[in-house]
């Protein structure tokens, strides 16, 4: 898996083919996607122009999609997995990830896609499906070939030991929200210890999220004096130094970007290579401050608590 990728999420419909076609021209290898990002038919179609104009072979890239939560009773999964390739326009995905370990009631596809977190009344409906019924099922996409790997996302490290205790194919990849602010040190550690690769999303923290318009308090991160003074010292945007002190820690990023300027410059993050005491100065700004939380959608959805 490369170390640098493209995040889909929040990417229009409208664009979404375009940017995945000038990413891959950029260099981009690594795609993150998920069905509840609405935009998989669109990435795919990136794909495809890049693998007919002969910039790329579909071996070359590795696309990533999610596991929604109305999706994980055992039948559910390769029904969803199915459905999910054959937007991409693909015969399998290199990883394949529960995209949060909260089972909600089934929402069948030609309902309503993306199935999103409410029912029909605009309520939370949870259904009562164990993580060990899903992961068998992903287990077996494994063995059909519809998938390569396959990992949790969201997941804190009492869920993910549960897992390797009855994993046939263990998780390969941990997919979790990860920024200075929110260093998480010893669920990485946890991770890495048992081989299981992590990858970081929102490295951009509060930036990340202005979409949504979330205020939890944070000043900007590309505001910050230790980030600010750091990217002057590199010569290099505070973009590149949240990125590089990511990849530092040996995690995987997949930041989001609809320009070739802003494309051209995460993906150029691989290259800024920081001191010891620069990470450990930006570790230093953690405030434990998570701002994907489920909770606050539901109260019932308290994943980290």
């Amino acid at each position: 898996m490369p170390a640098v990728g493209l995040g889909l999420w929040k990417i229009s419909r409208a664009t979404c083919a375009d940017v995945v076609y000038e990413a891959i021209k950029v260099g981009y290898r690594l795609f993150d996607g998920a069905s509840d990002y609405g935009n998989e038919k669109e990435a795919g179609e990136g794909v495809r122009r890049a693998i007919k104009d002969g910039i790329v072979k579909r071996e070359d890239i590795f696309i990533t999609s999610k596991l929604w939560n109305t999706a994980h009773a055992h039948d559910h999964v390769r029904e969803l997995a199915k459905k999910q390739l054959a937007d991409w326009g693909l015969d399998y995905f290199d990883l394949f990830l529960v995209h949060f370990p909260i089972s909600l009631a089934y929402v069948d596809p030609s309902h309503r896609y993306p199935a999103e977190w409410f029912g029909d009344d605009g309520k939370v409906h949870l259904q009562d499906t164990p993580l060990h019924e899903t992961w068998r099922a992903m287990e077996e996409l494994v063995d059909e070939g519809m998938v390569k790997n396959i990992g949790l996302s969201n997941a804190q490290g009492s869920l993910l030991i549960d897992v390797l205790r009855y994993a046939r194919i263990p998780p390969q990849v941990l997919q979790v929200e990860i920024h200075p602010y929110l260093t998480q040190e010893p669920l990485v550690k946890l991770a890495q210890l048992h081989g299981i690769a992590v990858t970081a999303y929102s490295s951009f923290g509060p930036a990340s999220y202005i979409e949504l318009s979330m205020d939890q308090g944070a000043a900007s991160l590309f505001e910050n004096d230790v980030v600010t003074s750091i990217a002057k010292a590199q010569s290099k945007t505070q973009g590149q130094i949240l990125l590089a002190w990511a990849l530092a820690r040996n995690l995987a990023v997949i930041p989001k970007s609809t320009t070739v300027t802003r494309l051209v410059e995460n993906f150029e993050a691989a290259n800024v290579q920081l001191t010891a005491e620069e990470v450990k100065r930006i570790s230093d700004l953690n405030l434990n401050l998570r701002l994907n939380n489920p909770v606050d959608i539901d109260p019932r959805l308290g994943i980290f608590a």
